[in-house]
């Protein structure tokens, strides 16, 4: 009886030391909240630039300026053709007919205007020893023949320069060679007495000059080119000429007078300046065309380069 009882000072007994021995409770976890995976972005579809877009950048707006400055340029050499081309005062009907001194109608070294080819002028002097010159394939009234030219030294009274001045003259038509070279002889013989002539006829642009035909002298001349004749003159130092030629109305030495009829009355318009004036407009278009054209080429490479970019894995 006494081994069963509790010993007060020691507390509680056997059963209360297992108690004592007991684990304290875990605590349970709490469950995690998942987090939300970030979402996954779907590719930018990309696409090539419009032509639009490649003509306002910057480098062709810049080429646009540039062609507008070109363009400007062009129609203002159309509009300065345009007002070459109607004449502001144009020669009277029948002022062709009038004769003028030559001094009043062209100077040395000159291009005729337009209005004035064919105007009957007149002129004094003497004619150089020499420098008589045949001009082959001339026709008269239809037939084919020969021109004999003379250097007029043209007297300083007359003169509208100050120093030596000559004009180139078709003194008349010969239908065969022989013939002209026969009036060259008289001329020649003529002009050697040094007599002042006066002469009178119509003034008439430099034909230009030409190489002559193969197998020919090269002194031959087919064409009336003072520019020309000027080559084979005698005595030319410092000396004024005239682009333009005189056909004279009167022959000599035996030479029959050149057919010289009035020019044809214009109607005051140069169809020629009217066309470069087009021609001009073309141009300021084309610089137009030009920078489109460019920019257009520009855009479809950018094009094809992006989809050759797009078929590679």
């Amino acid at each position: 009886m006494t081994g069963a009882m509790t010993d007060p000072s020691t507390g509680s007994g056997a059963g209360e030391e297992g108690v004592a021995d007991a684990e304290p409770p875990v605590a349970e976890p709490e469950p995690s909240v998942a987090e939300p995976e970030p979402p996954v972005a779907e590719p930018v579809e990309a696409f090539p630039p419009t032509l639009r877009e490649v003509m306002l950048r910057p480098r062709w707006i810049g080429m646009l300026l540039l062609c507008l400055v070109v363009a400007g340029v062009f129609a203002w050499l159309g509009q300065w053709q345009l007002g070459r081309a109607v004449q502001i005062n144009p020669v009277p009907p029948g002022a062709t007919e009038e004769v003028q001194p030559l001094a009043d109608v062209a100077l040395p070294g000159e291009y005729l205007p337009e209005p004035l080819v064919g105007q009957r002028v007149q002129t004094r002097g003497v004619w150089v020893p020499g420098d008589f010159i045949v001009v082959q394939s001339r026709y008269n009234d239809g037939a084919p023949g020969f021109w004999v030219t003379g250097q007029l030294r043209i007297d300083p009274d007359v003169s509208a320069t100050v120093g030596p001045t000559s004009v180139a003259v078709a003194i008349g038509w010969a239908a065969t060679e022989n013939d002209a070279r026969a009036a060259i002889e008289k001329l020649d013989a003529e002009a050697s007495a040094g007599e002042t002539v006066e002469v009178t006829g119509r003034l008439i642009s430099d034909e230009g000059p030409v190489l002559p035909p193969r197998g020919e002298d090269p002194q031959t001349l087919t064409r009336m080119s003072p520019a020309a004749l000027l080559g084979q003159w005698h005595d030319v130092d410092a000396l004024f000429v005239y682009r333009p030629y005189v056909a004279s109305v009167d022959a000599s030495a035996g030479l029959d007078a050149i057919s010289s009829p009035a020019p044809i009355e214009g109607s005051g318009i140069n169809w020629l300046n009217i066309f470069y004036a087009v021609e001009w407009a073309v141009f300021a278009g084309f610089a137009f065309y030009l920078w489109y054209r460019l920019a257009k080429d520009a855009w479809e490479k950018e094009v094809e380069d992006f989809e050759d970019e797009a078929l590679q894995p």
